[in-house]
């Protein structure tokens, strides 16, 4: 008679079942058994240093793998830790699996360690939650879990392990039968819909496209629509690089004016995949425009703005769908004619990527970043000020190449780390490299440890201004130069920690030091720090729209 107990039954379903080899972790003795059982079936697990990186390293994992991230906690202060990098990934709909150890069903209401009612506080974030009660329901509820995870529009779920379940045996041939949970069923769209979205298009004179996370997975057929139909586009968070910044219809190189003037003009708006949030002024950034929005999510279609067309179902397929109906058009004269007028706007802006100058421009860094590896990396952008400078200066060339980690409704910061070492992961052979802020460098900077200790040579350049500069440069406009107060830092030398945990670490102070110092991060094959002192006067055009926006909520 062959036996298997509870935790190798979990571990078994990731690896062999749902075909996943990597899961992000805390240990602890409520999750033992399901370590054992990835020591069993040799899975990888990335032991972090506080559980928060756990679930934003499962985040970035699965943009990267396109299966469902895991994270594995205890429960308590283990689970509570995490729960920032969950609403992460629910804000950016994201299949991410938490586990969370449980105290024994028999110690239920005696004041057992670490006992606390999880769900209750996580019921609002998660698609599914479910706590297994019975060993040979173990397959069943992880079956559930993944899928539940990966349907119509995905998201977070939760399942909770009592200790005794996981340690409980049970023979193998009373083990029930399960398929796997992560297995996608794409939804069509009705062809009525792509009808009336097409004839939108065609007759449309001033037509742009914005794209978000849905088009993710859509590279030949967003590129088919784009093309033939000639229409400008902007593609965001993890739709952008899905057709590259280079292409010719990209609006990216107009930086944040050059999108707002070109959105704003528009007749017709075309949203794939992508929410109407505060980043497009909840849809009131286009008033006078028609609408065509397609989305897996039918409460998206009409959110924040009423469509004259909606579509529903998966992108690809909807894409598929529109692109024999649309016409082929020759927009070149729009798109250059919008073109010249926001770089005439911009220019100022723009200027400061190549100029050389003493404190170094943050823009400038991020220019220089790019030329470095020819924008061919995955880059993570962390922060209020740097991630304005780094989401603008940077030209994604594939999908998801360069990412908000902390997504734009939720603005979590401090990710970067954590996002680069699941990114790593999920992509070797890609360079990765984070551009962070000073302040959102903390967060999670003793992850760099983890990085060390796991062999995953990510190169994290902060942009230091020794503040938390968004929040002190708004301080400085609304009351005043003198009246700043717990806004700034301190000028600490955090290569010099990422040195003494192992890494590489220079700091930056000159223009002419910046590639040198990038190249020799690179060439170290080290988790690298490279603390760069720039100009603590700039603010970012982000920080004037932050700060109308607060303003404009009384």
């Amino acid at each position: 008679m062959s036996e298997i107990c509870g935790g190798h039954l979990v571990a078994r379903h990731i690896k062999k079942i749902e075909g996943i080899d990597t899961v992000f972790g805390l240990s602890g003795g409520h999750t033992d058994s399901i370590y054992d059982g990835c020591f069993e079936y040799d899975i990888r697990v990335v032991g972090v240093r506080h559980e928060q990186a756990a679930t934003l390293a499962a985040h970035a994992w699965s943009i990267y793998t396109g299966k469902p991230g895991i994270a594995m906690v205890v429960p308590g202060p283990g689970f509570t830790n995490s729960l920032s990098g969950l609403v992460n990934a629910h804000f950016d709909n994201i299949p991410l699996v938490l586990i969370a150890g449980y105290p024994g069903l028999a110690q239920m209401d005696t004041g057992s360690l670490q006992h606390m009612d999880h769900v209750d506080m996580i019921k609002s974030y998660v698609k599914w939650h479910g706590r297994v009660l019975d060993v040979n329901r173990i397959g069943e509820y992880m079956s559930t879990a993944f899928s539940k995870a990966v349907t119509g529009r995905p998201g977070p779920v939760f399942l909770e392990m009592p200790t005794d379940v996981l340690r409980a045996v049970i023979d193998e041939n009373d083990i029930l039968p399960v398929r796997k949970g992560s297995q996608k069923y794409l939804p069509m769209p009705d062809p009525s819909s792509l009808e009336a979205a097409a004839e939108l298009i065609n007759a449309a004179d001033k037509p742009v496209i914005i794209g978000g996370n849905g088009c993710l997975g859509c590279e030949e057929e967003l590129l088919e629509f784009v093309d033939k139909t000639g229409i400008p586009f902007v593609l965001m968070n993890k739709g952008r690089g899905v057709v590259s910044d280079e292409h010719p219809q990209s609006i990216w190189d107009g930086a944040q004016m050059g999108i707002y003037s070109t959105i704003t003009s528009a007749d017709l708006v075309i949203g794939l995949g992508v929410r109407f949030d505060w980043a497009v002024m909840s849809g009131k950034a286009f008033p006078n425009a028609k609408m065509v929005r397609a989305d897996i999510d039918p409460t998206e279609i009409h959110r924040n703005r009423t469509s004259d067309v909606g579509i529903v179902g998966d992108m690809k397929h909807i894409l598929k769908g529109l692109n024999p109906l649309v016409e082929k058009m020759d927009r070149k004269a729009y798109v250059d004619g919008m073109r010249a007028g926001y770089l005439e706007m911009v220019k100022e802006e723009l200027a400061t990527r190549t100029t050389v100058a003493d404190p170094i421009h943050p823009a400038r860094v991020v220019e220089l970043m790019g030329e470095v590896v020819n924008n061919d990396a995955l880059f993570m952008v962390d922060g209020g000020d740097s991630g304005y400078f780094g989401v603008i200066g940077l030209k994604a060339t594939e999908a998801a190449s360069v990412i908000q980690t902390g997504t734009s409704v939720f603005g979590c910061i401090g990710t970067g780390i954590p996002f680069a070492i699941g990114a790593k992961l999920a992509r070797p052979d890609k360079t990765v490299m984070i551009v962070q802020g000073d302040g959102s460098f903390g967060f999670n900077a003793m992850e760099f440890e983890t990085a060390v200790r796991e062999d995953i040579p990510i190169i994290c350049v902060i942009l230091n201004d020794k503040s938390w500069g968004m929040i002190r440069h708004g301080q400085e406009l609304i009351y005043g130069k003198d009246r700043v107060i717990g806004t700034t830092l301190s000028d600490a030398r955090y290569d010099k920690m990422v040195e003494a945990l192992g890494g590489y670490g220079e700091l930056v102070e000159k223009d002419e030091d910046i590639i040198p110092a990038i190249k020799r991060a690179i060439d170290s094959g080290k988790p690298a720090c490279i603390n760069v002192i720039c100009d603590d006067t700039v603010v970012s055009p982000e920080t004037l729209r932050y700060m109308a926006y607060l303003k404009g909520q009384g």
